[in-house]
């Protein structure tokens, strides 16, 4: 059940369903999780700054359980993720930004549990 949150300052418009749902694909892949377990919010038009640049810039967090517990794993994922973002975005690398966090299965809720019950 990874958790993806990106913040922008492009604006709604840029985030089509077309581009949710590549960009869900490009993840689930990356992570090694299926499409109908990623959960995905976005939110468009902030007042953001990265380098001291109010240019157009993405910061994502991404969460997850044993995906992203490791530099090894977390540098494939940050190739991958980036790609699309470059491409699909039209971002050069230096405006965005990523942050992996790890979870541990107590720590996600879920059908009225934690993922440790349900596992």
């Amino acid at each position: 059940m990874p958790f993806l949150d990106l913040q922008s300052n492009l604006p709604a418009s840029t985030f089509s369903e077309d581009f949710l749902k590549k960009f869900v694909s490009v993840t689930a892949a990356a992570l090694g999780k299926p499409e109908d377990r990623m959960h995905v919010v976005v939110h468009p038009d902030l007042p953001m700054m990265i380098k001291g640049s109010c240019d157009p810039c993405v910061v994502l967090s991404v969460s997850a359980i044993g995906a992203t517990d490791s530099a090894e794993k977390n540098k494939d994922h940050s190739a991958k993720i980036f790609g699309f973002l470059t491409s699909e975005l039209k971002l050069t690398e230096d405006r965005i930004g990523i942050v992996f966090n790890a979870l541990q299965p107590h720590q996600v809720g879920k059908r009225g549990t934690v993922m440790t019950f349900l596992m």
